[in-house]
């Protein structure tokens, strides 16, 4: 019996560990440069439209889960919602503080000679591949692993080009307890891996 009482206090000790509240959590995600991109409005001019991005993910409605020790999941939901219109005003706000303005426009075949007819100096679209957060609870903690991949297409109208880039950045952590909190900052920290470098030197 005594055992049996002390796998009882040892499991409620560390049940919390990987705890997160069972439900659905909107999280907001914001690109938060790390650096400045002082050539960028040379490279991309001061105008940059934006063609509809892409969610092409099987599943569109959740960018992610978390499944505690107990084995009840926690889903994870973008905010703005869908996720393609959080990544779009994300980089809308970060580029205007590097004096590119964007503006959206209704579509975008993607090809170099219909830039033409655009009126703004570059065209961006992003196809969004995979962006997505699994945790798994356990006894020593939750581990984490989430993965984004992005395909962006920029057309520059004085290069007469378009150029692709195909960026995917994976992590994968256990931390002691799984938050919305500790998600929103794991996937804020990836999406600044993957434009931080590309902001830098888009072509």
């Amino acid at each position: 019996m005594k055992s049996i009482g002390w796998l009882f206090v040892l499991s409620s000790f560390f049940l919390p560990l990987g705890w997160a509240e069972a439900g659905t959590y909107s999280l907001p995600l914001r690109y938060q440069p790390a650096k400045e991109f002082p050539n960028l409005s040379q490279k991309v001019g001061t105008t940059l439209a934006m063609a509809p991005f892409k969610d092409e993910r099987p599943d569109t409605l959740y960018i992610g889960v978390h499944t505690n020790f107990q084995g009840d999941s926690t889903y994870f939901k973008s905010d703005p919602f869908p996720l393609e219109a959080a990544i779009q005003d994300s980089l809308s706000n970060a580029l205007l503080r590097s004096g590119v303005k964007t503006i959206p426009i209704a579509s975008w075949d993607g090809q170099p000679e219909s830039l033409k007819g655009v009126e703004a100096d570059s065209v961006l679209m992003v196809e969004i591949k995979r962006f997505w957060s699994d945790g798994k609870g356990s006894l020593l903690g939750t581990k984490v692993k989430t993965v984004v991949q992005l395909v962006i297409h920029l057309g520059v109208k004085k290069e007469s080009k378009v150029f692709t880039r195909n960026l995917e950045v994976e992590n994968e952590m256990t931390v002691p307890r799984s938050t919305p909190e500790r998600v929103e900052a794991m996937i804020s920290r990836i999406l600044t891996d993957i434009f931080d470098p590309y902001f830098s030197n888009p072509y």
